[in-house]
């Protein structure tokens, strides 16, 4: 169990890093590495989540990086899905969700790439939502050493998205933030680190909302979950340290790649099982 535990550092630093959770890479390793049954590898994965929000959640609170009141708002859409999601694990056989894993991910992948060179915020916002609830923030970022204001629109949409979004995370216990950080960055206009900073904040209480179900049903195994937690926490407390270093540019792109590669091999598991 010390190289899972090893590879869980490595996923926790990606995941806090890009605001997908470590369950992007766990589930992968799990079950193409190690043929952990895939319901059994999607329970350690959310309690992975868990310790990754809370191994880097704070430190972007701490910097001012996460838009809480954001974060928030769009829980409620994430958390209803996730329970919707939690229920389907039971109907939907375990091809199915290989397939839809590797479908989400690569279309999270295209819409990231596809706003590669939109970092400039939005300076002025119609959304009636997000004027009414004050969304819009600021954060220093010390990569470019100077205060960023940004304006948030598009939150019809951003929680439609969050739904499936929460939908996906309790069907495939990746934290649902392969569709959380694309649907604030492209429909809702966040800059990208803030989109993965309130990522970060938000996984850990979508995976909790699922946490529970896949518990009472004995799907999350000891012997498993404990080395994933403790070395995603520890990857994540790294992740949130090299964050604010990077430009956003880079975040993004590291973004896209970890779910390209990710994307094409779970296709490949669920297309030949």
């Amino acid at each position: 169990m010390l190289s899972l535990a090893l590879v869980s550092v490595v996923a926790g630093a990606l995941g806090s890093l890009v605001g997908l959770g470590g369950g992007v890479v766990i589930v992968p390793v799990l079950t193409l590495l190690y043929h952990v049954d895939i319901r059994l590898a999607i329970g350690a994965s959310i309690v992975s989540v868990i310790a990754t929000s809370s191994g880097a959640a704070a430190a972007y609170v701490r910097e001012r990086m996460t838009n809480l009141r954001a974060g928030m708002f769009l829980e409620v859409a994430t958390t209803t899905g996730a329970l919707s999601g939690a229920y389907l694990t039971t109907v939907l056989p375990t091809r199915s969700l290989f397939v839809i894993f590797g479908l989400v991910l690569a279309y999270s992948s295209f819409a990231t790439f596809h706003r590669r060179h939109a970092d400039e915020p939005l300076a002025v916002s119609h959304d009636r939502i997000a004027n009414y609830f004050r969304l819009h923030g600021s954060y220093y970022d010390p990569a470019e050493g100077r205060e960023i204001s940004y304006k948030v629109v598009g939150t019809k949409p951003g929680l439609a998205l969050m739904y499936v979004a929460g939908l996906v995370s309790a069907l495939l216990g990746i934290g649902s933030g392969a569709l959380k950080v694309p649907a604030m960055d492209s429909a809702m206009h966040l800059p990208m680190k803030v989109s993965s900073a309130t990522s970060n904040f938000m996984i850990g209480v979508t995976a909790a909302a699922s946490a529970g179900v896949y518990f009472i049903r004995g799907q999350i195994d000891p012997i498993i979950a404990a080395p994933v937690a403790a070395g995603v926490l520890a990857g994540a407390s790294v992740g949130a340290r090299v964050l604010g270093q990077l430009t956003s540019s880079t975040v993004r792109l590291v973004f896209v790649v970890v779910l390209v590669a990710i994307s094409l091999e779970m296709l490949q598991k669920g297309l030949h099982l």
